[in-house]
């Protein structure tokens, strides 16, 4: 806590000693306004105040502070169709796991694993990496594994930090994560990355498009960061156990799990809300419709997927998070302070530098902004619309480097704290510091070089 008070205390000194000069051409709102970001940053990352309180505090500060004309204007973040896409989502996959799915998930799991250790080690990262098409949510994939995964290391006769349990823990927890993003609809995060695009003009991406520009690049990015752990682990841990391991696994063998009407209603239905995705304009049928529709048919009396207790225990924290960031991110665009610091911060980059000179100095500065920020649907809402002014100035299209922003944010792993599934699995204690550090800096280092190639060459 030492650090983040000394970090949050230097920055302001630094804010207040170069004001007259760095800051000279930011009018006195847009001062105040770069204020607000920095006593944001530092509630975020040093959380003194519960999320919920920092939320509400960001949103009076707004007012106080002149910077929003109303109560209307502060609170415009909770506008965004974004966070109620999130909400919709958080039901769904809520009522796909109470009607089976983690139980045919994790029965294909068990099939795959009777031949042994190996096949899962070939086979779960390539379930993981699509997993995501099919449940949203990444917490919830990985609360469905971690059980399934240290029961099958225990069959096998491994150790609590065996070679098979780390790199379980590694494809659950960072790579899991990181899958997230082959979709909009995958999670909260990419979610609201296609509402920036949306909200600042970047471009309307449909489902099948936004699938098609990041899944390739970053399914590249997976598979060698996947050989890279799988090559360190076995380097770094004993693996004799791996090659004494029991071969088969009779465990629920013969388990047969009958799925029940509701089970292909509620599959059915969310299908058919992946088609309406497909298929519909977004500018005819508001993204967050089919899922609002669906969320419906799961709280019909005799579905019961979805009550009054379902929705009372949403995570109504985050919302009030989401919202203010996305507040704070509008004010920075609409005031004109994200442009104008985006302009002094294109100062360090050398004019008759090359595009992919520039391209890599943004993709460094995105990546040490990141840094500040827990959350990575904070770091996005924040750091977007700065990021994005540079577009024009470097001449890369914009929807380029929105994507770009997008991957490297998504992809940061270097601490736990970088991502809710990095951490949890971290927590399980099988990885060592070293380990995790090593791991997570090589992840983020390579989604963000396969980030540059894909803003330069593929989008």
């Amino acid at each position: 806590m030492k650090w983040k008070i000394l970090f949050f205390i230097a920055i302001t000194v630094l804010f207040i000693k170069t004001r007259d000069t760095v800051f000279a051409d930011f009018s006195i709102e847009q001062q105040l306004t770069l204020g607000l970001l920095v006593v944001a940053v530092y509630l975020w990352v040093a959380s003194p105040l519960p999320s919920g309180a920092t939320s509400i505090l960001l949103i009076a500060l707004m007012m106080l502070l002149g910077l929003a004309d109303g109560v209307e204007e502060a609170v415009v973040g909770f506008l965004s169709p974004a966070l109620y896409f999130i909400i919709m989502l958080s039901f769904i996959s809520h009522a796909l796991v109470k009607v089976g799915i983690d139980r045919v998930i994790a029965g294909t799991l068990v099939k795959v694993s009777r031949s042994g250790p190996k096949s899962i080690v070939y086979g779960l990262p390539a379930f993981i990496a699509v997993l995501p098409i099919i449940l949203p949510s990444a917490v919830a994939r990985f609360k469905i594994f971690l059980p399934l995964l240290t029961r099958l290391n225990h069959y096998f006769g491994f150790g609590e930090k065996s070679l098979f349990k780390k790199f379980s823990m590694y494809v659950i927890g960072m790579m899991n994560q990181n899958a997230t993003m082959i979709i909009f609809t995958g999670g909260g995060f990419p979610v609201l990355a296609s509402q920036l695009f949306s909200d600042y003009g970047i471009a309307e991406v449909g489902w099948l498009e936004w699938f098609g520009r990041i899944a390739p690049p970053l399914w590249i990015g997976l598979f060698l960061v996947t050989i890279f752990v799988w090559q360190f682990l076995k380097y770094t841990t004993n693996d004799s156990e791996w090659e004494n391991h029991r071969d088969n696994m009779p465990v629920d063998k013969n388990e047969r799990v009958s799925m029940p009407p509701a089970f292909w209603v509620a599959v059915i239905g969310f299908l058919l809300m992946i088609s309406a995705w497909i298929i519909t304009d977004r500018d005819q049928v508001p993204l967050v419709l089919p899922p609002m529709l669906l969320v419906v048919l799961y709280a019909l009396p005799k579905m019961g997927l979805i009550d009054n207790k379902v929705i009372r225990g949403y995570d109504w924290e985050n919302f009030l998070l989401l919202g203010a960031s996305f507040s704070l991110g509008m004010l920075m665009s609409r005031n004109g302070t994200a442009e104008i610091l985006a302009k002094q911060l294109l100062e360090l980059v050398p004019q008759d530098g090359s595009i992919l000179i520039k391209v890599i100095l943004i993709a460094l500065f995105v990546f040490i902004l990141r840094f500040m920020f827990v959350v990575p649907s904070s770091a996005v809402i924040v750091i977007f619309p700065i990021v994005i002014s540079y577009a024009e100035l470097i001449g890369i299209a914009p929807v380029n480097l929105s994507f770009l922003v997008v991957m490297i944010i998504g992809g940061m792993m270097v601490l736990p704290i970088h991502s809710p599934t990095t951490f949890y699995a971290y927590e399980t204690g099988v990885f060592s510091k070293t380990e995790q550090y090593v791991i997570g800096i090589f992840s983020s280092f390579i989604m963000m070089l396969t980030a540059i190639f894909a803003a330069l060459y593929y989008w």
